[in-house]
């Protein structure tokens, strides 16, 4: 075993980024969301490992190329002779340095906390080979994430084929507010004293997502079988091809209920769209809320709020431009068809995160 303060040494940059606006040049800068600009000079010479160490994000990890810089923002971790930077920047980020995060206003943290971190220290020959493993794991999973975000510019292109630009409705497609072409409501309230540990899935916005993003089904809250049965025989029950949105954090992300789908949801947090009109499509009118026009809808209906919330009566007011039906079912089969191949990256994605995470914890638990 190895102490992380034995084998790197700390660097610290004074680069703010307001500095550098007006400099040009061909040496990259980074900060906490990656890279922010190219300019005329670096501080770095040799590849080396950066850590978040104030604000958002504190205590990630980035391993950078040499002739660059960060911002002061960032510290600079340079590996000793003894250590592979890859095998270094692995072991570090499997060591979770966002736990020594201080400061309630802005969270920091500081290399003479977790220098004393522990990790195993083979040869350099192992070292080269298990970040070799791990950086194999981790171009297959950049390149799933990439096949994903081609996917999703695919649907994108064809919605503006078939629809035009949604913010300025370019092909001059008729309008309605959503209250006219469907339902607007949410879940009938469950109280606190009616949750249980097991029965069927109550799902917060959370859980929601989760099954947006990656049809994880799992969640902590649960409501009696009896109960669910109950709101089923009085009509408060989502069926297939209701819509649910996120109405409170991130707005207006949309799930299309599916036919084997058996969950109660929390009122006022996620919002219900049913009883379609016969001129809408639901999945076209899900996808349509992904869109710039119809985000940028949801945002001015925020003016003023100091939380981020979509109620009922601001969804009702929102305008939706109605093509053609046929056309709208065109769309939707596409859409289909895109995402039964994009079920199957997502797999191979969620597969290659376990299989590095189990790898992690294989090489570097102390």
């Amino acid at each position: 075993m190895a102490r992380l303060g034995d084998v790197c040494t700390k660097a610290a940059s004074n680069i703010v980024q307001k500095d550098l606006q007006g400099r040009e040049g061909i040496y990259p800068v980074y900060g906490a969301g990656g890279f922010i600009t190219n300019v005329d000079f670096y501080q770095r010479e040799a590849p080396y490992i950066a850590v978040v160490k104030d604000g958002a994000g504190v205590g990630r990890v980035m391993k950078l190329p040499g002739q660059s810089s960060v911002i002061g923002t960032m510290q600079y971790i340079l590996p000793g002779d003894m250590v592979n930077i890859d095998y270094l920047a692995f072991a570090m980020e499997h060591m979770g340095l966002g736990r020594y995060q201080t400061g309630a206003t802005i969270p920091h943290i500081y290399f003479k906390d977790y220098r004393q971190e522990e990790f195993p220290l083979p040869g350099l020959e192992r070292q080269a080979e298990i970040a070799a493993v791990l950086n194999w794991i981790v171009t297959l999973i950049s390149l799933r994430k990439r096949q994903l975000e081609k996917l999703d510019a695919l649907v994108n292109s064809r919605f503006v084929e078939l629809f035009g630009d949604s913010e300025h409705n370019n092909k001059n497609l008729p309008v309605y507010k959503l209250s006219n072409l469907c339902e607007v409501g949410s879940s009938k309230r469950i109280y606190q004293n009616e949750q249980t540990s097991n029965g069927v899935p109550f799902l917060r916005v959370s859980d929601l997502v989760k099954r947006i993003d990656k049809g994880i089904e799992t969640c902590e809250l649960f409501i009696p079988h009896e109960k669910y049965e109950e709101l089923w025989s009085q009509g408060f029950v989502p069926k297939r091809g209701d819509i649910l949105v996120t109405s409170r954090g991130t707005l207006g992300r949309c799930y299309i209920v599916k036919n084997k789908d058996r969950f109660y949801f929390q009122d006022g947090m996620i919002s219900w769209l049913s009883n379609f009109d016969e001129r809408i499509v639901s999945n076209y009118l899900s996808y349509l809320f992904s869109t710039p026009g119809f985000q940028k809808q949801i945002m001015s209906l925020q003016m003023g709020s100091t939380v981020a919330y979509l109620s009922i009566s601001m969804l009702k007011k929102l305008d939706v431009m109605v093509p053609d039906l046929q056309l709208q079912k065109r769309f939707a089969d596409y859409v289909e068809q895109v995402n039964l191949f994009g079920l199957t990256i997502r797999q191979s994605l969620d597969k290659l995160e376990v299989l590095k995470k189990s790898l992690m914890q294989e090489y570097f638990a102390p």
